[in-house]
């Protein structure tokens, strides 16, 4: 099995039931809206990680008459099988869940949004200011939080972090709590549950907005290099017309008439200066080189001890 397949799994227990009464071709209209699902980046609450991206697709609504049906998955790999398993049109991934639906043929880009002149975020490490943890290597017998498996910044970027500091996640972390999110390991931080959780930059920023954590308290330990946006995606079964209509209505919805800036918002509900819908797939390159490093036998050895 490739490296990247191996991004495919999820726990069972995870998983929407998929049968074939759901799988429609839908086509943009109010009876008949294309489908979007997001990956749970914070917990995979309808009020959560659906309400950063609400706006931005009521702004294309509103401007080009499209509608959409917006979903959050129960996990990452949720929202791979469905775009693959034409549950839905459009999806958001993170890149090292969008790498495997690609490699399957499901999925290709649509949009990613573009902040300051940019189309990167940033992975974290997080600990109590009182933690004694100052470095990665301070995590040594320490209890960490991961996110999803299949999450670039809530577990790839911050495994590799880890393994370049010197460390070997499985033999000298101490336990490993696989939380689904980054909302679930940032809330097992500010629980005192664990001494560290690795999460985006954008969910500890949003979780400190929201009082979950408090700044005072907490500090980034470590702070990945940059990494691809997570990217809308579409299916690869849609027309080339309906593809097209997709990517120009991302690709302007910042100037349309009647469409203020506070509308236009991407990962973490900030506030974005636009969509670039004419990206490639080469922009994707760093995450795919981080991937390599985070599967296999590690990845397998890290969830087995999570297991325990």
């Amino acid at each position: 099995m490739s490296i990247l397949k191996t991004f495919v799994v999820a726990t069972a227990a995870t998983f929407i039931v998929i049968t074939g009464a759901l799988a429609q071709q839908a086509d943009g209209t109010a009876a008949n809206p294309y489908r979007v699902m997001l990956v749970p980046a914070d917990g995979g609450t309808e009020d959560g990680t659906k309400a950063d991206f609400k706006p931005v697709f009521d702004a294309v609504t509103q401007t080009t008459g499209l509608h959409f049906d917006i979903k959050v998955g129960q996990s990452y790999g949720n929202v791979i099988e469905a775009i693959c398993s034409d549950i839905v049109e459009i999806a958001w991934f993170g890149p090292a869940s969008y790498l495997p639906a690609k490699q399957r043929g499901c999925a290709e880009l649509l949009a990613v949004d573009v902040h300051h002149g940019a189309s990167v975020y940033y992975s974290g490490i997080f600990a109590a200011k009182d933690s004694g943890i100052a470095v990665l290597a301070d995590l040594k017998g320490k209890d960490v939080a991961f996110g999803d498996a299949n999450s670039t910044s809530s577990f790839v970027y911050p495994v590799a972090m880890i393994v370049a500091a010197g460390l070997d996640p499985v033999n000298d972390l101490g336990a490993i709590r696989m939380t689904g999110s980054h909302a679930n390991s940032l809330k097992a931080l500010s629980e005192g549950q664990v001494a560290a959780a690795a999460a985006s930059f954008d969910s500890f920023e949003k979780a400190m907005n929201q009082g979950v954590l408090d700044p005072s308290k907490f500090v980034a330990v470590a702070k990945s290099d940059p990494i691809p946006n997570p990217p809308l995606a579409m299916s690869t079964k849609l027309s080339a017309k309906v593809k097209a209509a997709l990517r120009g209505a991302f690709n302007t919805v910042h100037e349309a008439p009647g469409v203020s800036p506070e509308m236009i918002r991407g990962y973490g509900g900030k506030q974005v200066d636009r969509y670039d819908a004419s990206i490639s797939e080469d922009m994707m390159a760093p995450a795919l080189v981080t991937l390599s490093g985070v599967s296999g036998d590690l990845r397998t050895a890290i969830l087995a001890k999570a297991a325990q």
